[in-house]
């Protein structure tokens, strides 16, 4: 498995191609989609799937593009799915950038599915606090955690859906249970692990 780390749109958003064999699976597509292009072709890798980790405008800009340009299906978690296609919802309008709108999901996730794409299985895990439908993604040993959990802090909870409580309970069931050694992935910010999150960030280490 190879992972690739593209940066963008405005929030600085990361993007991550993550591939196997020719294949590959593009997470939170944010924006700059000429540059997600790009790096598809120069890597010669057939697109298998878009998945969105959330709803919101800086985590889905570019999924409209991707799809028309691949034909590649869009996973959303189904309680975020109306955020795709609602500049107020995706939250765009209030950041004042502009109205961003996606197509519609090809496949709404509930949590706890195991999506076969390019060769790799998937686990979805529905991690909401951060938007209702907020999902965290596992494979290999590795943990894609969008904007539930960063690098020494976690997703802000004052957005419209949002809810601290349930931010806590996901990291409380659904994070902290995982293997140490777990690499995390974030939506924005360096990369980190498990193991040093529960140790250094100040939202984990009350938790243990």
């Amino acid at each position: 498995m190879e992972i690739t780390l593209l940066t963008v749109g405005e929030l600085e958003v990361n993007c991550y191609l993550v591939s196997e064999k020719g294949r590959a699976v593009i997470i939170d597509p944010g924006g700059d989609p000429k540059a997600i292009l790009r790096a598809l072709e120069e890597k010669s890798l057939k697109l298998e799937g878009i998945i969105n980790t959330h709803g919101h405008f800086d985590h889905i800009g570019a999924n409209g593009p991707l799809k028309a340009a691949c034909g590649a299906p869009l996973y959303i978690h189904r309680d975020d799915r109306h955020c795709l296609g609602d500049a107020q919802v995706n939250l765009s309008m209030w950041a004042g950038l502009g109205p961003v709108v996606s197509p519609p999901a090809d496949v709404l996730l509930s949590g706890g599915e195991a999506l076969e794409l390019a060769g790799l299985k998937f686990e979805a895990l529905h991690t909401p606090g951060h938007s209702p439908g907020s999902i965290c993604l596992k494979v290999e040993g590795v943990l894609f955690t969008g904007d539930t959990l960063f690098a020494g802090s976690v997703g802000r909870t004052d957005f419209p859906g949002s809810s601290w409580e349930a931010l806590v309970d996901s990291l409380d069931q659904v994070i902290l249970p995982l293997e140490p050694d777990t690499v995390i992935y974030p939506g924005h910010g360096p990369a980190s692990t498990l193991r040093v999150e529960k140790q250094q960030n100040p939202f984990l280490t009350g938790r243990l």
